[in-house]
């Protein structure tokens, strides 16, 4: 039996940050989703096209959540950074210039909540896909 090498042991290290990682980003995604599908509930269901947006956003955050738990890909972690842009783009442009008719504000504590979920899905998407890269290569044998 041979000792672990030092790669070996940095990745069993990060697994736990991995995990973790993914854990805070799946709770990012799933807030902004279930605030998404409060405000679609509380009247947004009655706007054009924005409506259904939400609702589709907060279908697709609780499913992404759960990806981000059970699917040991970047894939996941891809979505969680594009859903935080993506919904976070819509946002700024709503509070900018209007978007599809709405005009929204920065204020109220679903729209923060929101933004800094968001915000975060992206960071710390891009912080994860990151770590478990160098999982990845820690965990190769090197050449000798």
């Amino acid at each position: 039996m041979t000792a672990p090498t030092a790669g070996a042991a940095r990745t069993v290290a990060r697994r736990p940050i991995a995990l973790g990682l993914r854990v805070v980003i799946a709770v990012c995604v799933v807030t902004s989703a279930v605030v998404h599908l409060i405000l679609w509930n509380d009247g947004m269901k009655s706007v054009d096209v924005v409506g259904p947006a939400f609702l589709l956003n907060g279908i697709g955050g609780l499913v992404l959540g759960v990806l981000l738990l059970v699917w040991r890909s970047v894939w996941p972690l891809l979505g969680a950074i594009g859903f935080g842009a993506a919904t976070l783009g819509a946002f700024v442009i709503a509070t900018t210039v209007g978007l599809f008719g709405v005009q929204s504000r920065w204020e109220g504590t679903n729209e923060w909540i929101s933004a800094i979920t968001e915000a975060l899905a992206i960071v710390l998407g891009i912080v994860a896909i990151v770590v478990e890269r160098r999982m990845v290569a820690a965990a190769r044998p090197t050449a000798v």
